[in-house]
């Protein structure tokens, strides 16, 4: 993989400022009940909590959206919301984020997707879900393809699907045809139901998991890897496959002969928790700068590095990422 020096990053980085990247996906509200545990329920064998702080973020595909605005991309969020308390927060945070929210239909008949999680003690205790996951209606695809179809100047649409039914197989078609006939670059964070209708995109992300599901092979060895990334590339007719592998980095394949690997760059690992929307809007960012699928790769790998290294969802900054990246130039000269 290409090691980049901190300068052409810092080039690149600066570059994303005022571009423009649609978001198309499951927009979700992430709830987190913060507290300690002392004791033992009389009620039953499980953990009193006792509550000392409540927050709410952008989750699903407005995290990616974040992660587009902290690097000075505008985003453009596409997804559905209920007309809930849940989605009037979740508009509100967006608004105070600076997301544009015009592609945001709200659903008379679907509630805001929320996970709330409840951390106790520094410990992810349990999550639940509320959640409807059958496909959108008509008028709300027909509502985001028109949104994507009128905004000018588009740099790229990014494709985030959690399978919660906003991105169904005639969306995906129509918005992969429109980004090819005006020549927007395509990027996809898939789930396994929708996996093989993203055909012709530029950029494919599974991790190893979604890759496996759809494959129905193990991806273990780097023989293995290999074999399912050319395997992608050809099945989908993408330009690009990035397959993410966790603890192990991350395989690029932009043909069957030019395959690059490169190891992860967290240093102490935290939380997971929003790596995968780190890498693919850091990815589309810099790509949209005119990079090389490589220099697009490295650079979205240090943010995914730099992520997991922060407890819970949090974005990635571009100060963050530099001082991550000028980091590891400065451990390979000594």
């Amino acid at each position: 993989m290409l090691e980049l020096d901190e300068e052409r990053a810092r080039y690149l980085i600066s570059r994303c400022e005022g571009k423009k990247i649609a978001v198309v996906g499951d927009v979700m509200l992430d709830r987190f009940l913060w507290g300690t545990v002392n004791r033992i329920s009389p009620e039953a064998p499980v953990p009193v909590v006792e509550l000392e702080e409540e927050t709410a973020h952008l989750g699903g595909a407005s995290n990616v959206a974040n992660n587009l605005r902290n690097l000075g991309v505008t985003p453009i969020l596409c997804g559905v919301i209920g007309n809930d308390t849940s989605g009037k927060i979740f508009l509100d945070i967006a608004q105070q984020s600076g997301i544009d929210i015009s592609g945001i239909y709200i659903d008379q008949q679907r509630p805001t997707t929320v996970k709330t999680r409840i951390i106790a003690s520094n410990q992810h205790v349990v999550r639940v879900d509320r959640e409807v996951r059958e496909p959108i209606s008509v008028d709300a695809m027909l509502f985001i393809i028109e949104k994507i179809a009128n905004e000018r100047n588009l740099d790229g649409i990014i494709f985030q699907d959690y399978n919660k039914g906003t991105i169904t197989p005639k969306l995906i078609h129509r918005l992969i045809t429109l980004a090819n006939e005006k020549e927007i670059p395509t990027f996809v964070d898939p789930k396994f139901e929708n996996f093989f209708e993203y055909q012709n995109t530029t950029v494919f992300k599974p991790n190893r998991k979604e890759a496996q599901q759809a494959l129905n092979m193990k991806i273990k060895t780097r023989e293995q890897v290999i074999e399912a990334g050319t395997e992608l590339l050809s099945r989908l007719n993408t330009k690009a496959v990035l397959l993410t592998l966790g603890a192990d980095g991350m395989a690029l394949f932009e043909s069957e002969n030019d395959i690059s690997f490169v190891p992860t760059r967290a240093r102490k690992v935290a939380d997971v928790s929003g790596a995968g929307d780190t890498t693919i809007a850091t990815f589309a960012a810099i790509y949209s700068t005119g990079a090389s699928f490589k220099e697009a790769a490295t650079i979205a790998n240090y943010a995914a590095g730099a992520v997991c290294e922060e407890p819970g969802v949090v974005p990635i900054t571009i100060e963050k990422l530099l001082e991550t990246i000028r980091k590891n130039n400065r451990k390979q000269t000594i």
